[in-house]
């Protein structure tokens, strides 16, 4: 599955109850709420030494994913456009690739 496919399965899943002001609100704050639950598993795993199902944790990365698209799609772009987007933004930035310096 590739993000155009994921972003149109993921649009069949919207709340059609939703203005598109609000269903940009709904999908952004969700993206930050998703981010927040696989933050705080990640944490649970590295500084309290405690099992994380990773089932879990990829669950949530789901949630996220979702949430990302639907920002996007009520933004009137795709994930396929965003991502480009990024590897040109990261290419300028670190043309031969990244340096801690």
């Amino acid at each position: 599955m590739n993000f155009d496919e994921f972003q149109s399965a993921a649009r069949r899943t919207i709340n059609p109850a939703l203005s598109d002001r609000d269903r940009l609100l709904d999908a952004a704050m969700g993206l930050a709420e998703e981010a927040g639950e696989v933050a705080g598993l990640v944490r649970k795993r590295v500084f309290q030494s405690r099992d994380v199902n990773e089932a879990r944790l990829a669950e949530e990365l789901g949630d996220t994913l979702w949430c990302l698209a639907i920002t996007a799609d009520s933004l009137g772009t795709t994930l396929d456009a965003v991502a480009r987007a990024n590897i040109e933004k990261l290419a300028k930035r670190h043309p031969g690739g990244f340096s801690p310096q």
